[in-house]
């Protein structure tokens, strides 16, 4: 067998490994317990986490038996939804904390030096990917339950990154920040994630390169030099190219440890922004303007602390089953929701008819975050004589925007739905026809929708997408008969142990695995 051959599988075993043993420590399993459920001994198991063991297939069904979790999928088989749909729903459901936040805190880890826990963590997979990437380069990484423990070594290995689940994920550009506190050249995979057009990464370009960071885009990697400014007598001006959250993240990490003062303007405030810039804070970087759209970074070259950082909940996640109630017509409690972030979402249901009530608010784990209660009622929807389109924070939240589709076929009246800022997304808001909804398509940015219209149950397949995937599935718990979801790998992307979860709301939904 050729010696590259050889590389290859030694690889994919080490892979196979880190996820075999990050699955067994979220379930809190030790390596003696899980060698007895395997009926094996403890050093095949301690092989297998460090990738020095050949696996059977035999083994690898026991193992995903045992974690209750597939290790590997072949790539025919895929993951799917079977719903039957049209019925009411009743109970709670909690809102998780944000994956958004999530994603950019692990990037942000490596910008110090001591340990980093991170809690209640979402176990999803662009966490897994953002996971598997920093441990594939060094980085010291243990679940304990929900928590995540972060060590990172003295000296990364960056060519030994882990490009499989690099591409995946869109979330590997906010290691571009990071990483130039640590190299003065160096190299990433191109960033993946949902297909929702030409997200350009411009915006990311012109503003490193503020901070001394050039950055070439290749076909298939980013190619990074660092020249760190001299000392610096006044402030660096950073306007933003364009005010997204992702680039606001990139040029706060790589503001944090350059000495001096930085001033970003047209900066996000969104959700995300606001963890990050609080994370940033227990660290001993000074930050002024946090939930404005001007941030003044006073950076600092060592940050060696051992820090604990809880995650705030997830408004998308809130607004998700916000929009679930509303379309299948149930009453649902929706716990902790943050309300700071969902208060234009709910001004515009209230209008369009939707009965429900918050309790008073509460603080969440960081103490920051404001929360409420929400419990929905069946309500009789009407259409906004308005157009629905989102605007940077404090406006409609840009990723809450596809919920608001489903919602609209059960609506009386003629919705618009205005989806600016992705070119294609919309495009995707037209599989809800195939459950006999009616859309139609303006342009590339708009959709009608028209309602109320009583929706049937259909085979469709996930858009690679996170949202407009959600909302096909929203709209299957609304539509009478039998629905399949294929390929749910989108949906799995964004939001932990969704089944469940609906199932406890009296939802009809299993996994079915399969082509």
């Amino acid at each position: 067998m050729p010696k590259s051959s050889l590389v290859t599988i030694e690889k994919e075993q080490k892979k196979i490994g880190r996820r075999i043993a990050e699955l067994r420590e979220n379930q809190g399993l030790t390596q003696a317990g899980f060698a007895k459920a395997l009926k094996t001994s403890q050093s095949a198991v301690a092989r297998m986490e460090k990738g020095e063991q050949n696996f059977s297939t035999e083994m690898l069904a026991k193992i995903s038996t045992v974690l209750q979790r597939r290790i590997i999928t072949l790539a025919n088989r895929s993951v799917n939804f079977k719903i039957e749909g049209g019925r009411k729903l009743s109970g709670s459901v909690t809102t998780n904390t944000s994956k958004n936040a999530a994603v950019s805190l692990l990037c942000a880890s490596l910008l110090n030096g001591g340990k980093t826990v991170l809690q209640n963590v979402p176990k999803i997979e662009e966490v897994h990917r953002i996971v598997e990437v920093l441990s594939s380069i060094g980085v010291g990484i243990k679940w304990s339950g929900a928590n995540l423990e972060i060590q990172p070594p003295k000296k990364l290995d960056l060519k030994a990154i882990d490009k499989d689940a690099a591409v995946k994920t869109r979330s590997v550009l906010m290691l571009l920040g990071p990483l130039a506190h640590l190299f003065k050249s160096y190299r990433l995979p191109l960033a993946g994630g949902c297909k929702l057009g030409e997200r350009t990464v411009r915006p990311h370009l012109y503003a490193l390169e503020n901070l001394g960071m050039n950055i070439v885009a290749h076909h298939d990697y980013y190619q990074v030099t660092v020249k760190k400014p001299k000392k610096r007598t006044m402030p660096t001006e950073i306007v933003l190219y364009e005010s997204g959250d992702t680039v606001t993240e990139n040029v706060l990490m790589a503001a944090a440890k350059t000495p001096g003062k930085t001033v970003i303007k047209l900066a996000s405030a969104n959700y995300a922004v606001q963890d990050l810039c609080h994370y940033l804070r227990a660290l001993g970087v000074k930050i002024e303007g946090i939930g404005s759209s001007s941030l003044t970074v006073y950076g600092k070259s060592n940050i060696n602390q051992t820090v604990k950082f809880a995650l705030s909940e997830d408004p998308i996640e809130s607004m998700m089953f916000l929009s679930i109630a509303a379309t299948t017509r149930s009453a649902i409690t929706i716990k902790r929701c943050p309300i700071d972030f969902l208060e234009l979402e709910l001004l515009k249901l209230e209008k369009m008819g939707l009965k429900f009530k918050k309790s008073k608010p509460y603080k969440s784990a960081n103490g920051v975050t404001s929360l409420v209660d929400i419990k929905t009622y069946p309500s009789r929807l009407k259409a906004l004589e308005e157009k629905i389109h989102p605007l940077p924070f404090p406006g409609l939240n840009i990723d809450n925007l596809p919920f608001f589709v489903p919602i609209a076929t059960q609506a009386r009246g003629t919705t618009l739905i205005h989806d600016w800022v992705y070119e294609n997304r919309a495009i995707y808001y037209m599989e809800l026809n195939k459950l006999r909804a009616r859309i139609i398509m303006a342009d590339a940015h708009r959709v009608y929708v028209e309602g109320p219209t009583e929706l049937r149950g259909a085979e469709v397949v996930c858009p690679p997408a996170l949202r407009p995937a959600a909302i096909i599935l929203i709209a299957m718990l609304a539509a009478k008969g039998t629905s399949v979801l294929r390929n749910v790998y989108s949906i799995n992307r964004g939001y932990e142990d969704l089944v469940t979860r609906l199932q406890k709301l009296g939802a009809k939904i299993e996994i079915i695995h399969g082509i």
